[in-house]
C-alpha cells in the first residue's frame, strides 16, 4: 500500500509506515455526550471512516479506538467554563449518566445512518478512571506536576516540546494568556490532571484518588484510554482541527511525560470545519443542524455523506441546502446508473469485454486518489468516469463501482438490495401512485399531490424529486 497522509506534526505529507508492518493502531477522538451531534461533528467521523476503510482496503489490520467522554469536559478546553455534562443534566432534569446514555445511543444511531463502520473499541471515560489515575501517578512520579488550590496540574514548563504539534512557543503562550486565567496555575498553559476543588459544588461524579475525592481533567482521558488499548506508542491519532492547539497538544505532553517515549503518536490527522454562512458550526452558539433535521427535511443521511465526499477533509467545507440538493442529485444519479448496470449485467447480450484495461485503469486511478491523503473529490470523479463509460461491460463496471463504494461508503450495494427485494406488485403500486402525484402537480392540484406524498410517508416510503423524475426509497 502506498498511502500518504498529511501529518499535522511537521505540517507535511508523509509516506504511511505503521510501527508494526501490516497493523495500524488508530485512535479517533469521540464525542462528549451532552447533546446530539451536529452535522459538523459528523464530518470528523466520516473522515475517520474513510481512513479506516482505505487502510483495510490495503490489506492491513486496523484497530480503531474511539472514546466516549461522559465526565470532566468543561466548555473551555483550557479548564474554563461550565461542565458540559452537568449543565446538560441540570437543564433536562436528568442524571448525568442518564444523559450520557441517551446521547451515546443517539450518536451511534447517527453513525449507523451515515454508513460509518463502528470502531473496534468504544471506551467510556467513566469506565476507565483507574487507568487515568495510574497514568497521572506516572506523570507525577516523573516530576511534571504540582498541586495548587486542591487540584493537580501539569507543568508545561517541565516539558520542552510543549506546543510542537500546534507550532506554539512558550513566550507566545505567556503573551497570549487570558486575564481571567486560573490563579492556581504557574503558567497560563498549565492544565488540570485531577480536580478535587471544583468551581461546581456537589459535582455529580467523583472518585477516590491519591489526590483526594474528585474527577479527571478532560485531556487525561484520551491519553489513558488510547494507551490502554493501543500501547504506549501507536500510529494514528485523528480529530477535528480545533483540537490541535490545546487538547491534542496537552495529550502529547502528558503521554510522553508519563512514558518517556517520543513520539507518542506517529501521524496526526485533522479534518477542517464545516462552515455555515455565519461561521463554524457549534453547539455553544445555540443553533445547529442535526442529522435528524436533514432527514426531516426529506434528505437521506447518505446525501450528506455524499456532500462531504465532494470536499477534501483538510479543506473547510461550506454547507448550504443548495449544496446538499446537489449532493442528493449526484447520489440519485449514481444509484440510477448502478441499478441500470445491474439489470444490463443480467442480459447475456451485454456480456462482452470492455476495452483492454479500461476498468482496471479507473480502479487504479481511484486507489491512487485515496492513497494521496484521502483525496475523495478525485475518487468521486473516477467513480463518475467509470459509470459514464458506455463501452465497458456492465458486469465489470458494476463490480468495480461496488469495490470503490467499499471505501466511499455511499451504500450502493444496499440500494441495489433494497430495490431488488421488493415484489413486482409493490413496485407497480408505488410507481402508479407516483404517476398520479405527477398528474396532480401538472394539474396544479398541489393538495392532492401532497396527500399522496404524505400517505406514502406513513407507509415508510420517501419520495425524492429530481430533474430526471421522482425516486422512492424506504425511510
Amino acid at each position: 500500500m502506498a498511502l500518504r497522509l498529511f501529518n499535522t506534526l511537521g505540517r507535511k505529507t508523509e509516506d504511511f509506515e505503521p510501527l508494526r508492518p501490516g497493523e495500524t493502531g488508530f485512535y479517533g477522538c469521540g464525542p462528549t455526550v451532552y447533546n446530539y451531534a451536529h452535522i459538523g461533528n459528523l464530518r470528523a467521523y466520516v473522515t475517520h471512516d474513510i481512513l479506516t476503510r482505505t487502510l483495510r482496503a490495503g490489506g492491513g489490520k486496523v484497530t480503531h479506538v474511539m472514546n466516549i467522554t461522559d465526565v470532566g469536559h468543561l466548555s473551555g478546553d483550557d479548564d474554563s467554563g461550565e461542565d458540559k455534562m452537568v449543565k446538560s443534566a441540570a437543564e433536562r432534569g436528568k442524571g448525568v449518566l442518564e444523559i450520557a446514555e441517551f446521547y451515546t445511543e443517539a450518536f451511534f444511531r447517527d453513525l449507523d445512518r451515515m454508513n460509518i463502520i463502528r470502531p473496534n473499541v468504544v471506551c467510556k471515560a467513566t469506565e476507565h478512571i483507574a487507568d487515568m489515575i495510574e497514568l497521572i501517578r506516572r506523570i507525577e512520579a516523573n516530576g511534571y506536576t504540582y498541586s495548587a488550590g486542591g487540584n493537580l496540574y501539569f507543568d508545561i514548563s517541565r516539558f520542552p516540546r510543549y506546543g510542537e504539534l500546534a507550532m506554539l512557543r512558550m513566550d507566545e503562550l505567556r503573551a497570549g494568556a487570558r486575564a481571567e486565567v486560573d490563579g492556581n496555575k504557574r503558567n497560563p498553559g498549565d492544565f488540570v490532571l485531577w480536580f478535587t476543588k471544583s468551581k461546581f459544588e456537589n459535582q455529580a461524579l467523583v472518585w477516590d484518588s491519591p489526590w483526594g475525592k474528585g474527577y479527571p481533567g478532560w485531556h487525561i482521558e484520551c491519553s489513558a484510554m488510547s494507551i490502554r488499548y493501543l500501547g504506549e506508542q501507536f500510529d494514528i491519532h485523528a480529530g477535528g482541527i480545533d483540537h490541535v492547539p490545546v487538547h491534542h497538544t496537552n495529550e502529547i505532553a502528558q503521554s510522553e511525560a508519563a512514558t518517556g517515549k517520543h513520539p507518542w503518536v506517529k501521524y496526526w490527522v485533522h479534518n477542517e470545519f464545516l462552515v455555515l454562512d455565519r461561521g463554524k458550526m457549534s453547539k455553544s452558539s445555540g443553533g445547529f443542524l442535526t442529522l435528524q433535521s436533514l432527514v426531516d427535511s426529506g434528505y437521506d443521511p447518505l446525501d450528506y455523506r455524499c456532500l462531504l465526499l465532494g470536499g477534501h477533509y483538510r479543506s473547510q467545507l461550506q454547507f448550504s441546502f443548495e449544496a446538499l440538493d446537489g449532493a442528493r442529485n449526484t447520489r440519485r444519479a449514481i444509484l440510477d446508473k448502478i441499478r441500470s448496470l445491474s439489470e444490463s449485467a443480467k442480459n447475456p447480450s451485454f456480456g462482452g469485454s470492455s476495452p483492454e484495461g479500461a476498468v482496471s485503469a479507473r480502479l487504479a486511478a481511484f486507489t491512487a486518489a485515496m492513497e494521496d491523503d484521502l483525496a475523495t473529490p478525485r475518487a468521486m470523479a473516477e467513480l463518475w468516469g467509470l459509470l459514464r463509460d458506455n463501452s465497458a461491460a456492465p458486469a465489470e463496471v458494476l463490480r468495480a463501482a461496488l469495490a470503490m463504494d467499499g471505501i466511499l461508503g455511499l451504500g450502493l450495494e444496499r440500494g441495489l438490495e433494497a430495490q431488488s427485494g421488493e415484489s413486482p406488485e409493490f413496485v407497480a403500486e408505488i410507481e402508479a401512485l407516483i404517476a398520479r402525484r405527477a398528474e396532480a402537480k401538472k394539474a396544479k392540484d398541489f393538495a392532492g399531490a401532497d396527500a399522496i406524498r404524505n400517505s406514502l410517508r406513513e407507509r415508510g416510503i420517501i419520495l425524492e424529486d429530481a430533474k430526471t423524475g421522482t425516486l422512492w426509497r424506504r425511510g
